[in-house]
């Protein structure tokens, strides 16, 4: 089965391209990537602290049954752009991946569509073949299919 979530990795670079479409309108798209309780039931995931603003900070952390931290994920927002963009850092804390810079574009393909384009740039080319190693194809995609799922409630 063909993923929706799109990642391009090319040979010899540090980065990724990853594309979605989505059956959301571009507001809700954004809102999605903003506001803790939505962000909440697609990632799932806590949301500590979530600052859609420059400067903002977040962080998300997941917890096993017995209240284990077993996910914690961090940075800080350097661009903020009302239902346009936002850059940020990206740090999963105790883990051997480096810091890595994440640019979220938002694009409206029509009044009831909507698409993101992720750039994220790695330390290395190293750091992002390991990153590809892991299931995270597969693991972007069912979350992006959450966020569909749960955003189209609030249509």
């Amino acid at each position: 089965m063909e993923l929706k979530t799109k990642i391009n990795a090319e040979e010899g670079q540090q980065y990724l391209t990853i594309t979605r479409e989505f059956d959301l309108p571009l507001e809700l798209l954004f809102k999605a990537h903003v506001e803790p309780e939505i962000v909440e039931q697609w990632m799932g995931t806590k949301v500590l602290k979530l600052e859609g603003k420059k400067h903002g900070g977040w962080q998300f952390e997941t917890t096993d049954a017995k209240g284990n931290v077993v996910f914690r994920a961090n940075g800080v927002i350097h661009e903020f752009v009302l239902n346009q963009k936002i850059t940020r850092t990206f740090e999963m804390e105790n883990s051997p991946f480096a810091v890595q810079l994440e640019f979220l574009e938002f694009e409206q393909l029509t009044d009831s569509t909507s698409k993101i384009n992720m750039h994220i740039v790695y330390k290395s080319i190293a750091h992002r073949n390991q990153m590809l190693q892991l299931p995270f194809a597969q693991g972007l995609n069912m979350a992006h299919n959450r966020l569909q799922n749960v955003v189209s409630k609030l249509k």
